[in-house]
């Protein structure tokens, strides 16, 4: 498997959202596409940060609780985030989901966006490569 590599199986059409997007927008279009996480990216599409379920909790929070207004998506993603090279092995990208335990990575090329790679993703290489 280690001649298999992230840009045969990542996801390239990605729901993306900027730092300055309305954060209540963002919590709209995770629902509306039914995903769990989004990247976050500026107007270069260098990759910012991510944006994902558990950190719009604390909209929640703020919005009912405290009631105050809730802000942008800069205001709750996650920074710096940990990324892939499209070049990388599955093999190796399956060794660093097992030690990191994230459920996703996002792929950059160049400081660009190109792509996001999951955990099933990888599985997907894997019975590829066993029909092969």
């Amino acid at each position: 498997m280690r001649s298999l590599k992230v840009k045969d199986y990542m996801t390239t059409k990605l729901v993306t959202f900027t730092p300055g997007l309305n954060v209540v927008e963002a919590m709209k279009q995770i629902l509306e596409h039914r995903i769990t996480a989004a990247p976050v990216v500026d107007e270069a599409n260098q990759l910012v940060g991510m944006l994902a379920e558990v950190d719009l909790m604390s909209v929640v929070i703020q919005d009912s609780y405290y009631n105050e207004p809730v802000g942008i998506v800069g205001d709750y993603m996650k920074a710096p985030v940990d990324t892939v090279a499209p070049n990388l092995d599955i093999y190796t990208l399956a060794e660093r989901f097992i030690h990191e335990h994230r459920r996703r990575y996002p792929v950059v090329h160049e400081g660009k966006l190109v792509g996001q790679i999951s955990r099933r993703d990888v599985l997907v290489a894997a019975v590829d490569y066993r029909d092969r």
